[in-house]
């Protein structure tokens, strides 16, 4: 088969598929904040198009410490965090088409629920559970996956 032949098949294909040829490619994204850069995992994986984040904790990223208020503010605080990360790739809150939500203590399911509510109102889909212990001591962890 001839080279040209050969080209315009592998383009036929790629857009009868709808993809682009490089969105198969796996970016594994260092962290935007520069304290981070050095932890053993990415804050973002990149692929076919979607953003694969890292847990996100209530940490105030300038003092490097949770914040005060309890379940509401860590967990607006982690939210904010979530869309600071998507906003430097190229994303939004409103793309995000699936979360995992880990709170240290299930009974904080309703008060974390409302402010979730007023970020989300898309209602992506979701996992929540609790567990007996998050980093730095956090009493919610959320990662979520959006769409570039």
């Amino acid at each position: 088969m001839k080279l040209k032949s050969v080209v315009a098949i592998t383009f036929l294909t790629i857009f009868l598929m709808g993809c682009k040829p490089s969105s198969n490619a796996i970016i594994f994204h260092k962290s935007h904040e520069p304290k981070k850069q050095g932890a053993p995992f990415s804050d973002v994986v990149e692929s076919h198009g979607f953003l694969f984040l890292s847990g996100q904790v209530g940490m105030d990223h300038n003092t490097r410490t949770l914040v005060e208020g309890g379940i509401e503010a860590e967990t607006k605080q982690c939210i904010e965090n979530i869309k600071a990360v998507l906003e430097h790739h190229g994303s939004s809150l409103d793309k995000v088409i699936k979360c995992t939500v880990i709170l240290r203590n299930i009974d904080d399911f309703a008060a974390f629920n409302t402010i979730y509510e007023d970020y989300f109102p898309n209602k992506p889909a979701r996992t929540t559970f609790a567990a007996s212990g998050l980093a730095v001591n956090a009493s919610i962890e959320i990662d979520v996956i959006a769409s570039k």
